[in-house]
């Protein structure tokens, strides 16, 4: 039961987020979505710092998740590394689409959470250079350059408005060139 207290504190955490920001969201407004007194959140969280902190773990581990599960499917590697690119952009996307304040669990710089964001990246990194690892790349890039590329592209796709739409054709370009093969979402 504890864990299901804890989901509904981060969902009102997240309410809150999206409607206020983080700076602006109080504990009265976690509680007030929740429909509980503000001693009730406390049982759950520390103070709002801690409730930003949990709701930007929660979102990153579910994001790593599906990275993870990306990875491990039995499908060619271009797939495969595009699935993890996918996550990553899936929750950019995804915090920037509900509230330009979401974008805010993201900052890498932030206090509360930015060793998180960080973290996330850093996981993402090692996943990606395993999998080119095992597929293999151009002699003149090491599979840790093609993850930091890989990133690097899915940074900037992160930035644009298109960006969903562009997803597909930047990486079939790209892993064409650090895979050394042709590869392509296009069905025929």
């Amino acid at each position: 039961m504890p864990t299901d207290r804890l989901d509904e504190v981060l969902d009102a955490t997240y309410d809150s987020l999206t409607r206020y920001g983080v700076r602006r969201t109080t504990m009265d407004d976690i509680a007030s979505t929740m429909g509980v007194s503000r001693s009730a959140v406390y049982q759950y969280v520390r103070n709002k710092d801690d409730a930003f902190r949990k709701l930007a773990e929660r979102l990153h581990s579910e994001a790593l998740a599906r990275a993870r599960q990306a990875a491990a499917v039995d499908a060619p590697s271009a797939e495969r590394i595009r699935g993890v690119l996918g996550a990553k952009l899936d929750l950019v996307l995804r915090l920037a689409g509900d509230s330009p304040h979401s974008a805010e669990l993201l900052d890498e710089k932030a206090r509360p959470f930015g060793d998180i964001c960080h973290g996330f990246t850093g996981s993402l990194r090692r996943i990606l250079i395993d999998l080119f690892a095992e597929a293999g790349t151009p002699a003149a890039v090491e599979p840790a350059e093609a993850a930091d590329i890989c990133i690097a592209l899915v940074i900037g796709l992160e930035s644009v408005p298109d960006g969903r739409d562009l997803f597909a054709p930047a990486t079939d370009a790209l892993l064409t060139g650090l895979l050394g093969i042709p590869v392509s979402t296009a069905t025929g």
